[in-house]
């Protein structure tokens, strides 16, 4: 028999929070400012879920330090403007968290940012623990911000469930032995979720209530 799910880990960017136009439109700055007219919004997609260390070094090993720099500042400074919340929620994670779920997020965001955007979509309030890349040596799809959270809201794989929107997401739970649900509101679309085969695609953030029997 499956151990029931208490502990639910979340992706942030692209899943409880809408970062896609803030994280595009800062690419596309970025990459203006070194490379004038090379690269197009088709371009910086694959770049949404990687680290900004994974993502600048395919373009410029050399120039990853400063144009991380240069994307965190405009990222910053833009950032309230551009984030947007995903209908249903705000309003599941709070019912997950009255039902007394065990509520993590992990992420490839620094910390800072992470407090951000949970601030300004006021989802803060729900989360007892969050796994950022400051607080790890490898990032997802690596299992160790898996176990990180994991240990911090004292659960065990067979008990969670990773939630996101990208494939980093789908198989950081499965090599920590979660279950996976994919978000088919990824930017990415179903189609591309899908092929990494998560145990769940959630339509809506509300599929989870069903999925966890609420």
């Amino acid at each position: 028999m499956t151990k029931k799910i208490t502990t639910i880990l979340f992706d942030l960017d692209g899943t409880l929070i809408d970062t896609n136009d803030l994280i595009i439109t800062t690419y596309l700055h970025t990459l203006e400012k070194y490379y004038p007219s090379k690269y197009s919004r088709e371009d910086v997609l694959p770049f949404m879920g990687p680290t900004l260390q994974e993502a600048f070094s395919t373009i410029d090993p050399d120039r990853v330090e400063e144009m991380i720099l240069e994307y965190r500042t405009f990222n910053i400074a833009n950032h309230d403007a551009l984030v947007k919340e995903f209908a249903g929620v705000l309003e599941t994670v709070e019912l997950l968290k009255e039902k007394g779920y065990k509520l993590g997020i992990v992420t490839t965001k620094i910390h800072d940012t992470v407090l951000k955007g949970l601030r300004l979509t006021k989802l803060d309030r729900f989360f007892e623990v969050v796994v950022a890349l400051d607080h790890v040596t490898k990032a997802k799809p690596d299992p160790e911000p898996i176990f990180k959270a994991l240990e911090q809201l004292d659960a065990t794989p067979e008990e969670a469930i990773m939630v996101g929107d990208n494939y980093h997401d789908i198989l950081a739970g499965k090599n920590a032995g979660t279950k996976t649900a994919g978000c088919a509101w990824s930017i990415k679309g179903r189609e591309y979720l899908a092929k990494y085969e998560p145990d769940y695609i959630l339509e809506n953030m509300a599929d989870l209530l069903t999925i966890l029997g609420e």
